[in-house]
């Protein structure tokens, strides 16, 4: 693999950041404050790393103005280091670029259309009237379903899976073993049998969205299931049919996003947060791990549910005392209604 390196002035340039120390230095990577060594940059991003920064042996190290002036080393001085650091990885990722064509093992259907700056990877599948844009690259072993569309300078990861009548808009990663457009959990009961409803609608996925490894987007009942434009959902994540996701929105792993919920724009999903079907999220709302949201939320703001960590011990008291609340209340009305008969002008409905 050839080497990747850059000098300081360089990078500074790349970033508009302000040059402090050596210029000339090179950099070939990137590494966290006390993994560094001469030739890699480093970032301070976050407070409780700051005790690092003093014995840091990194060539350089992204910082604030005021982290930098007390900084003996070379530095490239930015607004916000973790942003500056997202922006430097690309130049350091070492991952294959595909090059164009189609893979003699690829299998594309006759009437599907393939831009020719597109990649498409060994035994994938293209089946019929799939549209691939350009410079879009399709892994090993994917399968691109019948009347599907990719837009331009997508990604799909070895081992992706795309259903028929799924489409997806610019600049789309999805990474390996996700499903995009399988059957929704869609059934009828009618005296103890469970009878199969069609899912006869789609997916539709906005531009610049991210989806991780084995996730899953089922396809709509009847309209499409949809994910608007910079959705980043992460691995192992669960959207059911006909959910729809808007702008921006981040979800963390193990989420699980029950049929016909719509989440709002900006808002965050932290990992493992179920939400029941049919609800609404209103635009700018953090659901905190674990979270079980049971009905619509329609202020934006922070939300939580469960119970914080606690010692074993303490946890099994507190669940005891959990389990004895029902009796306590009964008790409880029971002395307010005691306490109104004994006691002249008291109010057996006060909050006491």
């Amino acid at each position: 693999m050839t080497a990747i390196l850059y000098t300081l002035e360089q990078l500074a340039e790349q970033l508009g950041a302000q040059l402090q120390g050596d210029g000339q230095a090179v950099i070939i990577g990137l590494a966290t404050l006390q993994e560094a060594g001469p030739a890699q940059l480093s970032f301070l991003a976050n407070a409780q790393y700051r005790k690092y920064l003093a014995g840091c042996k990194a060539g350089a190290v992204l910082l604030t103005a005021a982290d930098a002036a007390g900084f003996q080393g070379n530095a490239l001085i930015v607004a916000n280091p973790y942003l500056a650091y997202a922006q430097l990885s690309h130049l350091f990722d070492p991952k294959p670029k595909a090059l164009p064509g189609v893979h003699p093992t690829a299998v594309v259907a006759a009437d599907a259309v393939v831009d020719a700056s597109a990649s498409i990877g060994a035994y994938a599948v293209i089946e019929s009237a799939a549209q691939i844009g350009a410079g879009v690259r399709i892994g090993a072993h994917c399968v691109v379903g019948a009347r599907s569309v990719i837009g331009e300078g997508g990604w799909l990861a070895p081992r992706v899976t795309l259903y028929h009548d799924v489409r997806i808009g610019k600049r789309v990663v999805i990474q390996s073993g996700a499903v995009i457009g399988g059957e929704g959990f869609g059934f009828a009961n009618e005296k103890g049998v469970w009878q199969k409803i069609a899912q006869i609608g789609g997916v539709t996925i906005g531009d610049d969205v991210e989806i991780g490894a084995n996730t899953t987007v089922d396809r709509g009942a009847l309209s499409d299931t949809q994910l608007g434009n910079g959705v980043k959902l992460d691995n192992q994540i669960m959207i059911a049919h006909n959910v729809q996701v808007g702008d921006n929105t981040a979800m963390a792993g193990c989420a699980g996003i029950s049929g016909s919920t719509k989440i709002g724009k900006n808002c965050m999903i932290a990992g493992g947060v179920g939400m029941v079907g049919h609800i609404e999220v209103c635009d700018n709302v953090f659901v905190t791990g674990m979270t079980m949201v049971t009905r619509s939320i329609t202020e934006p703001g922070s939300y939580s549910s469960g119970t914080a960590m606690q010692p074993a011990a303490e946890w099994r008291k507190s669940a005891a005392r959990i389990r004895q609340l029902d009796d306590m209340a009964r008790r409880l009305q029971q002395l307010e209604k005691h306490l109104a008969a004994v006691t002249p002008g008291a109010d057996a409905s006060s909050d006491a």
